[in-house]
């Protein structure tokens, strides 16, 4: 390893532990915190079931293929976080940092990337483009879940922006890939 690459690592950490300190110091309001762990919670899928419950009730039965091939999708991002999470055995900042307030419980032991985030980003950009009037609701939402990974402990700045790059890729091969299997969305 070179000794620039060394030290553009060693400031991308230090920005990362930086990020995640600030935003985690929202968590010492109780009224913040409480906040914060619900939209997480929610955010662990509720509110994106309701959402495609919703696309269904607009667009009716004949959505179904594509509620199913939105399900898919939300299968492969959960097979690449699972993968990435178990190859870069990260760890998550309250396990590190002493300093950082742990506002909810993890689903699962380490860090990278953010499987919240890659998600809420997958089923945005997907579910906004097939009915975007969602959009005035699932925008807010997804902001708020992937801010909530960081003010909660549980996520570094990067694995946020990390899932959020991923979930974005998964939205764009389904948009991409529908059409040519005929499937309109």
């Amino acid at each position: 390893m070179t000794m620039k690459f060394k030290n553009a690592k060693i400031k991308i950490l230090d920005l990362d532990l930086r990020g995640c300190l600030y935003l985690n110091n929202f968590s010492h309001s109780q009224r913040v915190a409480l906040f914060f762990k619900i939209i997480s919670r929610v955010g662990d899928g509720p509110f994106w079931y309701l959402m495609l419950a919703i696309v269904w009730g607009m667009q009716g039965i004949t959505y179904s293929l594509q509620i199913i091939y939105l399900l898919l999708g939300g299968s492969v991002g959960t097979a690449i976080y699972k993968f990435l999470k178990h190859k870069t055995t990260r760890p998550r900042p309250y396990q590190v940092h002493q300093v950082i307030v742990l506002g909810e419980r993890p689903l699962d032991h380490f860090s990278f990337p953010s499987g919240h985030t890659l998600h809420a980003v997958m089923v945005t950009i997907v579910l906004g483009y097939i009915q975007p009037v969602l959009l005035a609701a699932m925008f807010p939402f997804m902001v708020l879940v992937a801010l909530s990974r960081m003010v909660l402990g549980l996520h570094y700045p990067s694995d946020v922006i990390v899932g959020a790059l991923i979930g974005a890729a998964v939205a764009a091969v389904i948009i991409f890939v529908a059409p040519l299997l005929n499937i309109a969305l």
